[in-house]
């Protein structure tokens, strides 16, 4: 199969200078183009998304920038522009702003203006604006024939840049025919005139024909009738999209044009596809060898394929989707969920306008006429190789906990995720992985299966080895006697584990306190920091006992003093047993009340007298520090006021 392009296919000057324009104003503020700047749904949606909208008409905008479209407008449009006092930027083609300027003047001399073109495009109604929409609008001889002419009156007659020039020829024949005073200015684009001299030449040498370029668009509409007449299989396509590959077969000599508001970066798609999917594809440019425009724009982007690596600059952020300029004829953009593997990486927040961006190209055209751009793969690749040597020589790395999964957690490293099972998250039970999210943890890389992306961390090893460091070094400072600060790390029945750096110490429930309690949550939880007091430490058996009550003095050593022989007192009565009952005169001071000694009259059961929790005087009757006993009355404590009363009730 060969396929041979025009030489003049695609782009022309004007428009290529107009849609130019369009781009380089996105990002200055609202942009608006005065009618779709060119006939091409590729390029107008692409524009759209970047914000740019189209209007009808100067009162639907107060402020911003209107860019005139190729195809150029009246001069009553430039007088609403001038005062609303909109920026204005002129695309208008410059062959087209020559003709509004032909028929300015000749107007203004009194002649007649005769337009001859396609009376609904937008072009001819921008021409006829130029002489107070008075202009004679003709599009066949046989229109020609029949139009209303005054033999008397002077005309200028002009012409539809993208006209065909033989039926150009036919209507002035017509005109002169019929006219005496009558100016002829040849205004057929010499890009447009050569196109179609092309797609002639071109649609008689080949089996089948491509005409690519929107439907809507006046010059492609008559690249296909052009075509259509020398070579029956000729097919009008918009994108590669359009394009029915099983008509083609490898023999077959094929011809591609296009409508110069087709970009270059369409008919690239086209032939591609093409090539891609039919053998032996052979492309050549039809015609001389000296450089075209559009291949000379061509020359000036740098060029793309699927996979390259390159740097671009960062036109905007909207709606978290990041525009890049790469040099390239189309803008790049990398989709939210193509910026970055940690979910929680905001766009918006780390890249600003003009900041230079490494990226990885997905698709040189998404569909929609961008370049699929992604950041996270590139963060994978890099990362992949990252984890790969510091698996091989077994360094440690740093990851962003994102995930926590079934059996374990998922970390982030340089775009690259890393499962940690829960067994390898710490040398001990963690109940609530939970706690990891967000955190930025060291771990080792375990397992790496580059072919199934299987790659596994684990902190365990990493920890017991950091913890061996640290407990060499504690035990090479701690001491009997000594008080140290740690952070509770586990309770159970018995008592309370303490972190004091690299080793726990445990704190036995009979030295969390001074008084008496049944279960050591009453006094600590986990999380607690807390300062307490080394009893002993084994370094050979790695084991640390501690005391928590030992950081404030014993009560006893004061009790002689605070609770003297005879003195009352109050306390709670905290414990029954059967001879008596025990009152707390303080934490960790503790009194029996004697049963003989609750009151004057026989008691059988202490419960029959006194209630847990009740507060009650007593009398300090005997004080043993060294034995840890206080003997105590509460018949000796009532005494003076039950005598009291015997005597009241005597009187």
């Amino acid at each position: 199969m060969e396929i041979i392009v025009a030489k003049s296919a695609g782009f022309c000057f004007g428009v290529s200078r107009a849609v130019e324009a369009v781009y380089n104003a996105v990002g200055n503020g609202d942009i608006y183009t005065y009618g779709p700047i060119i006939h091409n749904k590729t390029v107008t949606d692409e524009l759209a998304k970047k914000g740019v909208k189209i209007i009808n008409s100067i009162d639907e905008i107060e402020n911003g920038t209107v860019i005139l479209r190729s195809h150029g407008v009246g001069e009553e449009v430039y007088k609403e522009i001038e005062r609303a006092g909109i920026k204005l930027i002129d695309g208008t083609c410059p062959f087209v702003k020559k003709i509004h300027d032909i028929v300015k003047e000749d107007f203004e001399n009194g002649c007649k203006i005769i337009i001859i073109g396609d009376s609904l495009h937008p072009e001819v109604i921008g021409i006829n604006g130029w002489c107070r929409n008075s202009a004679v609008i003709v599009e066949s001889a046989k229109e020609a024939e029949t139009a209303e002419l005054d033999t008397r009156q002077k005309y200028s007659a002009v012409v539809q840049t993208t006209f065909r020039a033989s039926r150009f020829n036919e209507i002035i024949d017509v005109l002169k025919r019929r006219i005496s005073h009558i100016k002829v200015t040849n205004t057929i684009c010499s890009a447009t005139e050569k196109r179609q001299t092309e797609a002639i030449e071109l649609s008689k040498n080949v089996d089948k024909m491509i005409v690519i370029g929107d439907r809507k668009s006046s010059n492609t509409q008559k690249l296909y009738e052009i075509c259509k007449k020398n070579c029956d299989k000729t097919y009008n396509i918009e994108t590669f999209e359009d394009l029915v590959l099983n008509i083609f077969n490898n023999n077959d000599k094929i011809g591609i044009t296009a409508g110069a508001s087709t970009p270059s970066a369409i008919i690239k798609e086209v032939i591609g596809t093409m090539s891609e999917n039919l053998n032996d594809a052979v492309q050549k440019i039809e015609g001389e060898e000296e450089m075209s425009f559009q291949q000379m724009l061509d020359e000036s982007f740098v060029t793309l394929h699927t996979g390259d690596i390159v740097k671009g600059t960062v036109i905007h952020i909207n709606n978290e989707e990041v525009s890049v300029n790469l040099g390239y004829k189309s803008d790049g953009i990398i989709p939210r969920d193509e910026y970055s593997s940690d979910v929680n990486s905001v766009p918006s927040k780390e890249l600003q306008p003009g900041d230079e961006i490494e990226v990885f190209v997905v698709r040189v055209n998404d569909g929609d006429g961008n370049v699929l751009l992604s950041r996270k793969r590139l963060e994978s690749m890099k990362g992949m190789e990252d984890l790969q040597k510091a698996f091989e020589e077994k360094t440690v790395v740093e990851g962003k906990v994102t995930e926590v999964v079934k059996g374990g957690i998922i970390a982030v490293v340089n775009g690259v995720k890393v499962f940690i099972p829960s067994s390898q998250i710490s040398n001990r039970f963690v109940e609530d992985l939970s706690v990891y999210k967000g955190q930025t943890i060291e771990f080792e890389i375990i397992e790496l299966d580059r072919s199934k992306r299987r790659i596994i961390g684990g902190r365990k090893a990493l920890i017991e080895k950091e913890n061996a460091a640290k407990k060499e070094a504690l035990f090479a400072t701690i001491e009997a006697g000594k008080k140290v600060t740690g952070t509770v790390s586990r309770i159970t029945d018995f008592g309370a584990f303490v972190n004091l750096g690299g080793i726990d110490g445990l704190i036995h429930i009979s030295e969390m306190s001074w008084g008496r309690i049944t279960n050591p949550r009453e006094v600590l939880k986990e999380g607690d920091t807390v300062e307490v007091v080394v009893l002993e430490a084994d370094k050979e058996k790695g084991k640390i006992s501690l005391s928590l009550k030992d950081v404030t003095p014993n009560p006893w050593s004061l009790a002689a003093e605070k609770y003297p022989v005879g003195s009352i007192v109050e306390g709670k009565v905290v414990r029954m047993v059967p001879f008596g009952a025990f009152v707390e005169l303080e934490v960790g001071v503790d009194g029996l009340v004697h049963i003989s000694q609750i009151s004057s009259k026989h008691v059988v059961k202490p419960e029959d007298e006194l209630k847990i929790g009740e507060i009650i005087k007593v009398k300090v009757l005997e004080v043993n520090t060294e034995a840890k006993k206080i003997s105590l009355s509460k018949k000796e404590a009532d005494a003076p006021t039950a005598e009291v009363s015997e005597e009241e009730t005597a009187e």
